[in-house]
């Protein structure tokens, strides 16, 4: 695949089978070729996961070839579940890359706060921030790691719908930047989201459908559910 400048993702014919047999991917091709709010619907055990798996390398494909240039970095449904440390300042510590210098960090974990709007909380103690600036913080994990491919598992699930706005807010503006604007694959069960992304495709019969806008794809589900 021809490289656009920004990096690619694409799945080639790609399977995948648990070792109790369950094939839970089948022949699935598809491919992202450039920054954008990507989202996937499906319904629960359709292979979402899976899918997140397999791009960020924890799992392997039976067969079939993945090819990624981009770094991917996971965002988990429950911030609690990937945040360790007792400040916003020593929790981006842990994933700024080992090579930056140290007069560096500083300047990079405050550009990360700033970007997803937690600019003023670099000492705030994580245990008290609402459910949306953890997840907010944990989005300036992922890019104060230098990733730009984020992998996000429902991240608006348990939050509130303010909250919910929040992240969604900040990471259409991530992935729409104008300066080095950042890849994001979102699932979600919340058909309301699929509006804000910049295409959005259905998990099914263990592969994914085309890409479509956000809006085909909530109309296509609705006219399904009224079946």
């Amino acid at each position: 695949m021809k490289s656009t400048g920004y990096g690619f993702l694409e799945f080639d014919k790609v399977s995948f089978s648990w070792p109790n047999g369950v094939n839970v991917i089948d022949h699935c091709s598809f491919s992202i070729v450039k920054p954008g709010l990507w989202m996937l619907v499906g319904e629960n055990g359709s292979g979402k996961s899976t899918l997140f798996r397999l791009i960020s390398g924890v799992i392997r494909p039976n067969s079939g070839q993945i090819f990624c240039s981009l770094r991917p970095s996971m965002v988990y449904q429950n911030p609690d579940h990937q945040l360790l440390m007792p400040t916003c300042k020593s929790e981006l510590m842990l994933s700024v890359p080992k090579n930056i210098p140290q007069s560096d960090l500083l300047y990079l974990i405050q550009s990360a706060l700033e970007k997803v709007d937690l600019g003023e909380m670099l000492d705030r103690p994580i245990h008290t921030l609402s459910g949306g600036q953890k997840q907010r913080l944990a989005l300036a994990g992922a890019i104060v790691s230098n990733s730009n491919l984020l992998l996000l598992d429902e991240p608006t699930a348990l939050l509130d719908p303010h909250s919910q706005n929040s992240v969604l807010n900040v990471v259409k503006k991530l992935t729409s930047s104008s300066a080095n604007p950042i890849t994001a694959i979102w699932v979600t069960h919340r058909l309301e989201e699929l509006f804000f992304c910049d295409g959005a495709a259905i998990v099914k019969n263990r592969g994914i459908s085309k890409w479509k806008s956000g809006s085909k794809v909530f109309q296509e589900l609705k006219s399904l559910a009224l079946r």
